[in-house]
């Protein structure tokens, strides 16, 4: 950050943060996915069978924005959903949902990898041990 007359600007923080996800974006593209149908196809695969309100929370999203999002996988034959318990519909991952979830996985290796690059083995070691520290205190 850039300290001017005792003023932080705050558009001079670093924006590592932002270049990954532009970075992540980008190459999901190539896989013919979207950040968001990404994270989507991530929450199918952990809890299969979860209700449309589970997927919202879990993807941080309305149950409005999520349906509309899981219209468009359907549409793309990246999903099924089937009826469930009531009125309840599941959903899962077909197999063409399943390898552009791999290749998203692949694609975010690569970002992660060279985010990180910079950073010695020991000092990503420190970082991961960071992490898991506050991951169980949080």
């Amino acid at each position: 950050m850039v300290e001017a007359r005792g003023v932080v600007d705050p558009s001079a923080r670093p924006r590592r943060g932002h270049r990954g996800r532009s970075s992540r974006r980008a190459r999901l593209a190539t896989v013919r996915t979207t950040l968001a149908q990404w994270d989507a196809l991530r929450a199918i695969d952990r809890i299969p069978g979860s209700t449309a309100r589970a997927l919202a929370e879990e993807t941080f999203q309305s149950e409005q924005a999520f349906g509309t999002l899981a219209n468009r996988l359907v549409t793309r034959g990246l999903i099924e959903r089937t009826p469930g318990r009531g009125r309840a519909i599941e959903h899962r991952l077909t197999v063409t949902g399943s390898q552009v979830l791999r290749a998203g996985h692949r694609v975010a290796n690569e970002v992660l990898t060279e985010s990180f690059a910079a950073l010695s083995a020991g000092e990503r070691a420190t970082l991961l041990d960071l992490l898991h520290r506050i991951g169980t205190h949080g």
